[in-house]
């Protein structure tokens, strides 16, 4: 049975991530999509779990990483994962009535009003 990266130690997390970005490449070299892809997300999960969820607030916007030109809003936080929704650069709301949760380890930089 595999462990929950909450009960990983930062050293642990980053063993982990150095092996998943080495399976992710190999993955990606074979051609194999959708394996490349469930390594990416376990390795924004396991970064998630190396970051201090406490320096995320609700009310704060951010940029996506890897996603230029759009933000997210922070409604609430549970644990490790931003919930709120996803706006462009102008602050246009880009899903209406959806709520989406986002990895923290995705967040790149604060917005500053």
């Amino acid at each position: 049975m595999e462990r929950r990266y909450s009960d990983y130690t930062v050293e642990e997390l980053r063993k982990e991530v150095a092996e998943l970005t080495e399976k992710a490449r190999k993955a990606e070299q074979m051609g194999m999509v959708n394996e490349f892809a469930v390594y990416e997300r376990k390795i924004v999960l396991a970064k998630s779990y190396m970051m201090d969820p406490s320096a995320f607030k609700a009310g704060e916007v951010y940029e996506i990483a890897g996603d230029p030109g759009h933000h997210f809003h922070i409604e609430y936080m549970n644990g490790r994962f931003a919930w709120g929704f996803r706006a462009d650069n102008k602050g246009n709301r880009l899903t209406e009535g959806e709520e989406d949760a986002l990895p923290i380890s995705m967040l790149g930089e604060k917005i500053e009003d």
